[in-house]
């Protein structure tokens, strides 16, 4: 296929009605890997709010099954935005799984929403940076649209209707709440312990450092991180920039080549009853 063949798909599509579908293609095949590392590190940026990164340090989750917790949150977010979305059978009842996950939690609204906008802002903020092409209109609208769709349907309220109202929610959230907390701390430690096991031992270190670069200031100091060197920062930058323009002269990915998850704790696949922590398993199975 010719390169930008898939963005003339999208923009023959519309936004408002299709929203689902241009954010799939977006997700699969245009930029997989780029939403991945920019959602990993939406995830970290919500450790750096007490309330989120006190409770995730209660659960243990991320402590003790550091990389089941990961693979559970890219399952699930998989499951909600493949062929179908959140409106197929399969959709949906990722939907009810997550939302019988959360309630079990003192979770507020306005933390919903701030997670919710973490998901809209930081990978279109990413791909503008470090995209082989910029996002296209549709396909920022349709990632709004995408997730007020997620947020309807986990009955949350208040939910911003632009990606100019979502990117003044995340960024006043952060100014008001990114606060130091020690659990947070762990988490975040928990985290990148995670992407530090995907190396070889030798290279951890350098793993880790390589992680803190893609952080910015506020968060490295709510969470209690040392920045990394700066000509490190610089590198990677300059990395992630050179791949961008590597990645725009490759073929763009075959139609038979969906990007999927590789779940390392589901290498032999998944049911829906296995994502999530121990007690959700377990209530799975008393009820049969």
């Amino acid at each position: 296929m010719a390169r930008y063949s898939r963005l003339r798909q999208i923009q023959r599509l519309d936004p408002e009605s299709d929203y689902q579908e241009i954010y799939r293609i977006s997700t699969e095949y245009e930029f997989p890997w780029d939403v991945t590392r920019a959602l990993e590190l939406a995830l970290f940026r919500t450790y750096a709010v007490p309330s989120i990164g006190g409770l995730l340090d209660r659960t243990r989750e991320f402590a003790d099954h550091g990389q089941k917790r990961y693979d559970d949150t890219v399952v699930l977010l998989y499951e909600t935005t493949r062929d179908g979305g959140m409106d197929s059978p399969r959709g949906r009842a990722a939907i009810r799984h997550m939302n019988r996950i959360h309630g079990r939690y003192p979770i507020s609204n306005d933390d919903f929403l701030y997670v919710l906008a973490t998901f809209v802002v930081v990978p279109v903020r990413w791909i503008s940076r470090y995209g082989w092409r910029p996002y296209s209109r549709h396909e920022v609208r349709a990632t709004v649209n995408t997730f007020r769709h997620m947020g309807r349907l986990m009955g949350l309220k208040d939910i911003p209707e632009t990606y100019e109202e979502f990117a003044a929610l995340l960024d006043g959230y952060e100014r008001e709440h990114f606060a130091f907390n020690e659990p947070s701390r762990r988490v975040a430690d928990a985290t990148i312990a995670i992407f530090q096991g995907w190396f070889p031992r030798f290279a951890r270190p350098l793993a880790r450092s390589g992680v803190i670069a893609m952080t910015d200031a506020p968060l490295r100091e709510a969470l209690g991180l040392r920045g990394a060197p700066r000509a490190l920062e610089v590198a990677a930058d300059r990395a992630l920039r050179a791949r961008a323009l590597l990645v725009r002269l490759m073929p763009a990915r075959p139609a038979s080549m969906p990007k999927t998850p590789r779940p390392r704790t589901y290498r032999n696949g998944y049911t829906l009853e296995e994502i999530g922590p121990g007690w959700i398993r377990e209530r799975a199975a008393r009820t049969g």
